[in-house]
């Protein structure tokens, strides 16, 4: 496990918050949460304030851009993992009691991002909230992107620069058509002209388009207290992989750094590239060479020059070059491109003054290889002398809680189950998930970032220690929704609020019904929750694979005679048979369906997770 110079693994996102906000003043935390807002809050009155977040371990993002002029807050997750639904909830609510016009959520296009900040929105408009959400999507890796749609990567740091720019900067009423491609403009003219924020996210969304990105590595990354996400030979470097360490579209032998930025751009323009950026020689772009978190500076600069000169060869005019750390992988030695097509109005917001403190000092002028260079001063000529003189679950199966130990008939399974019964059964799943925690990790090492164990083990140990503070409910509605509640605050990452919407849907399903057949009722609403909001289907190599089998034999508990027991049974026997089936399928959602599928040999760890719930519940 590579060494990290941190306090505590459980505590590194926290600590890191912390020290940013006690080292500037312009910041301050939420308190209960991990959120970060500016500390002129009140300031934002009558205007639109923009919140952003999302996993730790991309420093100095997010959190480094709040402040005047930028984001007016974030929310940040463990390392890799979404914020919680709470905190995203709670930071919109401080945003709109502090008399924010409109709140509009900046998203990363990840499937956690997407679930949590989408769930609190949601919350947030039931409280009467007026909130809107983008999801950013600039990855130009993928050819053909799959379900999962291309990922939210550096460029999401020039969305939040030009908006906070353009709602507060006005335009004149003259502007043309081309104009649509610039995020900050279309924003402010709209919000000038006293537009909706529904219609202020429509042209933003249209706009992000105009924006592409590209990640090249040399090494992986690992999260605190675990092993590297995948392994690269001496030899070789990564092409496209993503900002949690997912492995890239192609590896290929280590290139002289100019040949490694123009396969780059080739690769991000290449018009048959489904996710390419169409650059036209003439185009004027603003130019991002931002350090994946481990390359040297050196090493920076050689990139940054190579880059500029690829693309001044191309006929494209750099009218700002951004060169530094501005969303990285932690210690991933690599390199990422962003070119975000601009015109000058676009270019006056980028050029516009801000609080953030992660946003640089950029020069204002264009970037190029052609400038003129200062004259080398000419030798003196010495007059003759004498003398010379020297020179970066896992309770979704609690609805099956309600089946005891020991045989018993349908009176009973209709009453639900007493507290000591849950109790026992939910220690046993607990027991289950932290023993079969560095098997889950080690699974998904070949997917994703190598903390689905870490996760699931989170979540266990949030319901022991909810089990210590409180006995947990005997009705199956109530105690689905205090384990939907536990997950989603404390579990993290996609799988948190997965469960969590599975859970709630369930426990909606249960309230006012005590038979048998609620119960395969309340599996199928969850499921269908899970794939409304994370989009993931059967045969996508996921979690669901296991449920959705499991769902399947639970339908024979619709039968009046059927035995509980036996139909458990059966569900624990699909669900594992249906986890092993994962090995051999191509991943359709989530970060395994960024990877080749020849490089993914095991099974889901989330469909072996399910199963392993299962199996503890029979036990």
């Amino acid at each position: 496990v590579p060494k990290k110079l941190v306090t505590t693994v459980a505590g590194c996102a926290d600590d890191a918050l912390a020290g940013l906000v006690a080292c500037n003043p312009g910041l301050r935390l939420l308190q209960g949460h991990r959120v970060v807002l500016r500390n002129d809050l009140p300031a934002i009155r009558g205007r639109v304030a923009l919140l952003s977040g999302g996993g730790s371990g991309h420093e100095p993002a997010h959190a480094g851009y709040v402040g005047k002029g930028m984001l007016t807050g974030v929310v940040a997750g463990a390392v890799f993992a979404s914020p919680s639904v709470g905190s995203v909830l709670a930071a919109i609510r401080a945003m709109a009691q502090a008399g924010a016009a409109g709140i509009l959520l900046i998203v990363k296009n990840y499937t956690g991002d997407r679930l949590n900040f989408g769930m609190a929105l949601e919350r947030a408009r039931a409280e009467g909230a007026d909130v809107r959400m983008v999801v950013v999507g600039d990855d130009c890796a993928f050819a053909v992107p799959g379900k999962a749609g291309r990922r939210g990567i550096c460029g999401t740091v020039l969305i939040h620069k030009v908006l906070p720019g353009s709602f507060m900067w006005g335009f004149g009423e003259s502007w043309g058509v081309a104009h649509l491609l610039c995020p900050g403009q279309v924003a402010g003219a709209l919000a000038e002209a006293g537009a909706s924020l529904d219609e202020i996210v429509e042209k933003v969304t249209v706009a992000a388009k105009a924006m592409g990105t590209l990640g090249l590595s040399l090494s992986p990354c690992s999260i605190p207290g675990s092993k590297p996400s995948f392994q690269l030979a001496e030899d070789e470097m990564e092409l496209g992989l993503g900002i949690h360490g997912e492995a890239g579209v192609r590896r290929m032998k280590v290139l002289p750094a100019d040949k490694a930025v123009e396969t780059m751009l080739e690769h991000m323009t290449d018009p048959s590239n489904a996710s390419h950026l169409p650059l036209t020689p003439g185009s004027s772009v603003v130019l991002v060479v931002n350090n994946l978190g481990g390359l040297s500076c050196l090493e920076l600069g050689i990139v940054a020059g190579a880059a500029v000169r690829c693309l001044e060869s191309r006929g494209i005019r750099i009218a700002r070059a951004l060169v530094g750390s501005f969303m990285t992988a932690l210690e991933m030695a690599g390199v990422s491109l962003t070119l975000l097509l601009v015109d000058e109005e676009l270019v006056g917001l980028i050029d516009a003054e801000t609080t953030a403190m992660a946003w640089p000092n950029i020069p204002a002028g264009p970037a190029t290889t052609r400038r003129e260079e200062v004259p080398a001063p000419k030798e003196g000529l010495r007059e003759p002398q004498d003398e010379p003189g020297t020179g970066t679950e896992f309770s979704s199966l609690v609805p099956c809680l309600s089946f005891p130990r020991e045989r018993i008939g349908m009176r009973l399974l209709s009453a639900g189950p007493g507290t000591a019964r849950v109790e026992r059964v939910l220690e046993r799943v607990c027991s289950t998930l932290l023993d079969i925690q560095e098997k889950l990790n080690e699974l998904d090492r070949g997917a994703g970032d190598g903390d689905c164990g870490h996760t699931h083990a989170r979540g266990a140990q949030a319901i022991r220690e909810w089990m210590r503070s409180r006995p947990p409910p005997a009705a199956p509605a109530q105690l689905l929704s205090a384990l939907a509640d536990v997950l989603l605050e404390q579990m993290g990452g996609s799988s948190g609020v997965l469960y969590g919407l599975f859970l709630t849907a369930a426990a909606r399903s249960l309230w006012g019904r005590s038979d048998s057949p609620a119960w395969a009722d309340a599996m199928d609403t969850g499921i269908e929750a899970m794939q409304r909001y994370g989009g993931a289907a059967p045969g996508d190599r996921t979690m669901l694979d296991s449920l959705c089998a499991a769902a399947q034999a639970l339908h024979s508990l619709r039968s009046p005679f059927a035995d509980p027991l036996q139909v458990l049974a059966a569900a624990v026997q699909s669900a594992e048979a249906a986890a092993e089936a994962t090995r051999h399928m191509e991943a359709g959602a989530g970060r395994a369906s960024y990877i080749c599928s020849s490089r993914l040999e095991q099974p889901d760890p989330g469909a072996v997770a399910v199963a392993a719930v299962l199996g503890a519940v029979l036990e």
